[in-house]
């Protein structure tokens, strides 16, 4: 399973929020936010896609602001190309149509080019794609951190629900919805040593550090030994629901 940094070290980087991020930051919440209330977010999405460059990239410049503004666009211009602009699978996951500083994004983009460090979509993460963007690069988190896949929504009844994101709260936000979303997911067959969890461990496999990864982390969760036990993936509801917010 992927080492994550201990608390102290990601207090210490919370607190280094500078003055260019929080205002970036501010727009990906204003967003989503817009988009909950169902509310016209024009005027934000003009304000990020008229951010320069070199402002998301030097505004962005740890793995906490990465995570928090990435994955709010993220959810946010789901719910933007399913309502507004009736796009479905699979064009709404490769369409480049979300502007952001002087660029045009897709929602793999985001996905699993900066918030799962270019990583191969069908490679249930274990290797890179093939010569990614340079600007996919440097936007790029500097470490997978498989808890976002607790947080991403993609406007299936399966997904994990939608929250907000927070630069000074993102690690404990992350860490309760990964356990909730694994209660939420799981089935224990003690009888037959079984663990059924959700398909997404299956898609990113790599990401969560393989079958033994995923053991790992279901005794982090259960707080129980789950050693020799199997595991098995639940099918994935791919049924549309949209606007499914946490909060």
């Amino acid at each position: 399973m992927p080492v994550k940094q201990p608390q102290h070290a990601r207090d210490k980087a919370a607190a280094m929020i500078n003055p260019m991020a929080d205002s970036i930051l501010k727009l990906s919440g204003e967003l989503l936010y817009k988009v909950k209330i169902k509310a016209d977010s024009k005027a934000v999405e003009k304000a990020l896609s008229g951010l320069s460059y070199n402002q998301l990239f030097k505004g962005l410049n740890n793995d906490a602001a990465k995570k928090t503004f990435w994955v709010n666009m993220y959810n946010a211009w789901y719910q933007i190309l399913a309502i507004r602009l009736n796009k479905t699978r699979p064009k709404i996951f490769t369409e480049q149509l979300i502007p952001v500083a002087g660029l045009s994004l897709s929602l793999d983009d985001i996905e699993h080019g900066i918030l799962r460090k270019y990583r191969w979509k069908w490679s249930m993460g274990y290797l890179p794609q093939f010569l990614p963007q340079r600007t996919i690069k440097e936007l790029a988190v500097d470490s997978i951190d498989y808890r976002i896949h607790f947080a991403l929504n993609c406007g299936a009844k399966s997904c994990p629900p939608i929250a907000f994101y927070r630069y000074d709260k993102i690690d404990q936000q992350l860490d309760m919805a990964t356990v909730s979303f694994m209660k939420g997911e799981s089935v224990i067959d003690d009888d037959k040593k079984i663990l059924t969890v959700s398909k997404i461990l299956s898609w990113f496999k790599g990401d969560f550090g393989g079958s033994n990864g995923i053991r790992a982390l279901m005794t982090k969760v259960f707080k129980r030994d789950f050693t020799g036990y199997s595991i098995q993936f639940n099918d994935y509801n791919w049924d549309k629901d949209l606007g499914n917010f946490d909060e």
